[in-house]
């Protein structure tokens, strides 16, 4: 029998932590009714989108090779709606390209990844390549042991810096009159939603027709590739 907690030290559960939900402290029935006031028809957008924001998709490509292709960031140019014409920054490691969602910006963008646990994160910035704020969180996943079946899951994550509410230099801007990135954060979830259909589409039509799943640089002064460093 599960008894009703009373007294601070039992609603703190075996850890002494407070306000923890646990099987100490906490009867099933009270669990499978809490998860019912949570599990609810329908959801604001600000609730469910309104600091992070991720999405998945299953890409019948091997794990290894979407890790590649997506670790090599001139494939942004590929895969992404409006990021295009990546060059070397000057800095190592940083490059910068235009990204045609507004006229006359320029991205920042510097690529780290982890081979072992397969994540890719995008480190990038509108106007300026001193503070890469808008991080872009990737991971890719085997499918085999999460889905019985071959291929890969990739998510995608981006939590909303502060900087999406306020552009830290506006002086930077191409113009008085661009919008900013951060006019888009409700947009994120569908516009991030067609490009990783873009990315599947890529990696499964390469995949299945047997061509090789990364390719070069478009650019000659993009021979160095932004995602090798």
């Amino acid at each position: 029998m599960t008894a009703t907690p009373s007294t601070p030290a039992e609603l703190s559960g075996p850890t002494g932590v407070p306000c923890l939900t646990t099987v100490e402290n906490t009867a099933p029935a009270v669990l499978a009714a809490r998860c019912a006031e949570l599990t609810r028809p329908a959801h604001p957008h600000q609730e469910v989108y309104g600091q992070y924001c991720t999405i998945h998709e299953y890409v019948d490509c091997p794990p290894d090779d979407a890790y590649a292709y997506l670790r090599q960031g001139h494939h942004l140019e590929e895969w992404t709606f409006s990021l295009r014409n990546f060059e070397p920054a000057g800095t190592p490691g940083l490059w910068v390209g235009d990204d045609l969602l507004e006229a006359g910006t320029r991205i920042y963008c510097r690529v780290e990844s982890n081979a072992e646990a397969r994540t890719v994160d995008f480190h990038c910035a509108w106007d300026q390549g001193e503070q890469l704020w808008m991080i872009y969180l990737m991971r890719v996943v085997p499918a085999e042991p999460v889905l019985g079946r071959p291929g890969s899951v990739i998510t995608w994550t981006n939590c909303r810096h502060p900087y999406y509410d306020a552009n830290p230099r506006p002086e930077l801007a191409p113009g008085p009159d661009r919008a900013w990135v951060g006019a888009y954060w409700d947009l994120f979830y569908a516009g991030h939603t067609v490009e990783m259909s873009n990315l599947k589409a890529i990696l499964e039509h390469r995949s299945h027709n047997s061509l090789p799943v990364s390719v070069p640089p478009r650019s000659a002064v993009a021979a160095a590739d932004p995602g090798s460093k």
